[in-house]
């Protein structure tokens, strides 16, 4: 199989790639075409159908397809112009091939995070959390299972997993470099600012919006997620409760960024610029992966607000 991050300008090819969206596009002038996103665990690529007759064939999104193209390149991202398309029938695809998954191990990372959790001294803090991620299956499941995002950032199986724990990371070394941060309610509101990523987002392969995400947001569903629970642990401390869902409300910092509250203590704002930091490195690595080898400049990132390109070698 010819992964997409092996594709180059100019190759000729004929893959199976999961189709993950399908949008009926017009030209200048008028004529119908097709614009796809295609993926498979290699990343995704887009795609075009210019000609919609002869060899194309009925498809929808979330079908694996069988294409027949050309590997182009548009405003410098590889495209495939397709030929010839039909749906792929079963036994011709392995599903595993086509979700993109973690590069670190989903279960050592998971171990990671179980450490940090028996490391929070504050009784009600660290039962809270092993209600979710000791005692709760189905959190389990869909937490190790998840991606942190759609399209921008850690959009893979075990990226919500992989963004939490480097967020966790984060947070616990800016605790050993400013001593006025409550290491307890920082690792914890690391550990929950995107719990309500697993109802925001659908299962994989779709990983889309559900109604839930559209209507309220993660941010929200955190929050409500996280008071639900704390309602079932006697007597937990009304502060710790309201600081911690703080911290969760106002992880993105801004009100433009979606974020209800903006932060009013230290670990909100610890906190916000550890989640802020590991989603730019991560979107920076991704960008730069899908463009090996090209050291110039590779366009306008739009969570970056820059045009950007990778470090001269000196």
């Amino acid at each position: 199989m010819k992964y997409i991050a092996q594709l180059r300008e100019g190759e000729k090819i004929s893959e199976i790639y999961l189709c993950k969206a399908k949008q009926v596009a017009r030209t200048k002038m008028g004529k119908t075409y097709y614009s796809l996103s295609l993926q498979d665990k290699s990343g995704m690529i887009d795609g075009k159908v210019w000609e919609l007759s002869g060899g194309i064939d009925h498809f929808e999104p979330l079908d694996y397809v069988k294409i027949d193209g050309d590997v182009t390149s548009f405003q410098g991202s590889p495209q495939l112009n397709i030929r010839r398309l039909r749906v792929a029938r079963a036994g011709e695809y392995d599903p595993a091939d086509y979700l993109p998954v973690s590069e670190n191990g989903i279960e050592e990372m998971y171990g990671e995070l179980l450490a940090f959790i028996k490391s929070i001294r504050n009784d009600p803090l660290r039962t809270l959390a092993e209600m979710f991620f000791v005692g709760d299956a189905e959190f389990i499941r869909a937490f190790k299972g998840h991606s942190a995002a759609k399209t921008v950032h850690h959009g893979f199986v075990g990226g919500l997993l992989e963004h939490t724990l480097s967020v966790m990371k984060l947070c616990d070394f800016y605790c050993k470099q400013y001593p006025l941060l409550r290491r307890d309610l920082l690792l914890g509101a690391a550990l929950f600012h995107d719990i309500g990523k697993t109802r925001e987002l659908s299962d994989f392969p779709e990983n889309d919006y559900t109604d839930e995400g559209q209507l309220l947001g993660h941010i929200v569903i955190g929050t409500v997620m996280l008071s639900e629970k704390m309602r079932e642990i006697p007597e937990f401390p009304a502060k710790l409760a309201s600081e911690l869902e703080h911290c969760v409300l106002a992880h993105h910092g801004e009100y433009e960024y979606g974020s209800p509250k903006k932060p009013a203590l230290a670990e909100a704002l610890a906190l916000n610029f550890a989640d802020n930091l590991d989603a730019k490195m991560q979107t920076l690595k991704e960008l730069f992966a899908g463009n090996a080898g090209n050291r110039g400049w590779l366009g306008f990132n739009r969570l970056l607000d820059s045009n950007v390109r990778m470090t001269s070698e000196w």
